[in-house]
């Protein structure tokens, strides 16, 4: 098995509801992205997915977020936007971008240099 990861970011404000404490209030974060693809062969040039193609297509997801406040997104109108919450949003979003070309693994957002969540599916 190959595993590719790559890391992008976007800044966005949200706030959380049933929330007791400060980030019950709005706010922001410059949210950090890092989304691990796996698959089992290489193609011809030997290369498992190229970066380009998996910056891109995280990046359609990613700048959906971006400068936005997430609470008004579709994704969040049901489900508060919490870190774990937008790594499961981008995970499927991702997913459904790449089709067959590779599996994501897992997704991490980083909200702060020292806070994050992950998201992935069971085996």
């Amino acid at each position: 098995m190959y595993e590719v990861m790559i890391k992008t970011e976007f800044a966005s404000a949200h706030n959380l509801k049933f929330y007791k404490g400060a980030c019950e209030s709005l706010h922001g974060h410059n949210w950090k992205v890092e989304i691990t693809v796996a698959t089992d062969k290489l193609d011809e040039a030997g290369i498992a997915v190229d970066f380009n193609v998996l910056k891109a297509e995280t990046n359609k997801v990613v700048d959906d977020l971006d400068h936005i406040y997430l609470n008004d997104h579709e994704a969040f109108k049901e489900k508060n936007p919490s870190s774990e919450n937008i790594a499961r949003y981008i995970f499927e979003e991702v997913s459904l971008s790449l089709g067959d070309k590779a599996k994501v693994k897992k997704v991490t957002i980083w909200e702060t240099d020292n806070a994050a969540a992950s998201y992935m599916e069971k085996e």
